[in-house]
């Protein structure tokens, strides 16, 4: 069974960056778009953004020109960037498949405050 893991999450000052990481125990990157995904509290889960085998990606209006997915098919990982953060931003990021096929992983909590 593919299981995701998830790491580079911390607290971070506003227009801070951080750089998310997404490592899957299978070879599931070939076949799949990626995704990366938030979850705030007292909010549904949300993709911010996804990649798709070719390397084409896409955006929310709410992180567009801030943040930058990347995957390497080769070593089955998927990274997000992620420049001049906002609290807004703060929220449980996790990655999957797009649509989301695997079960969720642990995800990386992201806080942005001064």
């Amino acid at each position: 069974q593919v299981q995701l893991v998830e790491s580079g999450g911390g607290l971070v000052q506003p227009g801070g960056s951080l750089r998310l990481s997404c490592a899957a125990s299978g070879s599931i990157f070939r076949n799949y778009a990626m995704g990366w995904y938030r979850q705030a509290p007292g909010k549904e889960r949300e993709l911010v953004a996804v990649i798709n085998s070719d390397g084409w990606a896409n955006y929310a209006d709410s992180v567009k020109g801030r943040f930058t997915i990347f995957r390497d098919n080769a070593k089955n990982t998927v990274a997000l960037h992620m420049n001049s953060l906002k609290p807004e931003d703060t929220a449980v990021y996790y990655c999957n498949t797009r649509p989301a096929v695997i079960s969720w992983g642990q995800g990386t909590q992201v806080t942005v405050s001064s």
